[in-house]
């Protein structure tokens, strides 16, 4: 008899969601590893890494308070940004942006030379299509001369994924980067089977076991409910707008359903950082609309 590719496991939860996504990959560093070795363009695998505070403060009134996903640095001194984006909004890459060069400044401290600086790279992972002019979902930049690409100025690089255009078929890359793919799009909320080439891997394996909904208290099962919430309400009032046609009616109807998910979102208790990831806002700008 041929051996069925799925079988029949414990209830799983979405490994994109806020909560779940750091616990698989913001606590356990070989996890983490294996995710950037596999997405990256790396000259070198990482070896090690350590984790560093994903807030990311201002030096100046000029430089606004945000947060990310994860923030590691790898035994070499290079630095990595993860993100897991579940809306697109037109400032997102600008934030991106904003996130890497301030981690890229703040490596050098007063007095030291500028040969100290490492790379960092910036993995931002988006569960919406924002590129319609291509069938491509893996998107690598990085400072280059635009007559010869080949020159390049070295301190920052960036991957951006966008994971509804993978699809489980594409065998083109390394086959790890293929079965990551594979974890962040087949598991969603209340997935019951998965294939079992995810426990060829173990990393992979240890994800899978992570994402179990067993592993969760109720208060966290709690609050990844009300991200969930949040997300589909936020995606409800963006579909509201774009049906009302006119773009000045769309900017402020937008501009109007953030205020309500972040009001609604902090009503319920889901933390500023969370809130500021699902509305697309900064963590200011959130504070500012709770303090209005």
């Amino acid at each position: 008899l041929r051996r069925q590719e799925k079988k029949t496991m414990s209830r799983y939860l979405d490994p994109k969601n806020d909560l779940i996504f750091k616990r698989i990959f913001g606590e356990h560093k070989e996890l983490c590893i294996s995710l950037l070795n596999s997405l990256l363009p790396l000259k070198k695998p990482i070896t090690s890494i350590e984790y560093r505070a994903t807030e990311l403060t201002p030096e100046t009134k000029l430089l606004k308070n945000t947060s990310v996903d994860v923030q590691c640095i790898a035994s070499d001194g290079s630095i990595f940004i993860v993100e897991m984006q579940m809306h697109w909004t037109q400032h997102f890459q600008q934030r991106v942006l904003l996130n890497a060069s301030k981690a890229y400044v703040k490596q050098l401290k007063v007095g030291e030379s500028f040969k100290f600086l490492h790379p960092v790279y910036s993995l931002n992972l988006v569960n919406e299509v924002y590129d319609k002019r291509t069938t491509d979902y893996y998107h690598h930049y990085k400072i280059v001369n635009v007559h010869n690409t080949e020159q390049q100025i070295k301190g920052l690089e960036f991957v951006f994924v966008e994971l509804p255009k993978f699809k489980a078929a594409t065998r083109s890359h390394k086959k790890l980067q293929v079965l990551w793919l594979r974890f962040l799009t087949e598991l969603n909320n209340g997935t019951d089977t998965v294939s079992d080439d995810f426990n060829k891997d173990k990393n992979l394996k240890a994800a899978l076991e992570l994402a179990k909904r067993g592993n969760y208290d109720s208060d966290e099962l709690d609050m990844y409910d009300r991200v969930l919430d949040a997300i589909m309400t936020h995606r409800m009032f963006i579909e509201d707008a774009e049906e009302k046609g006119e773009k000045k009616g769309k900017a402020k109807g937008r501009e109007e359903e953030r205020i309500e998910v972040v009001l609604n979102s902090h009503r319920v208790g889901i933390p500023i950082e969370t809130i500021a990831q699902i509305s697309g806002l900064t963590i200011d700008q959130v504070k500012g609309i709770l303090t209005q």
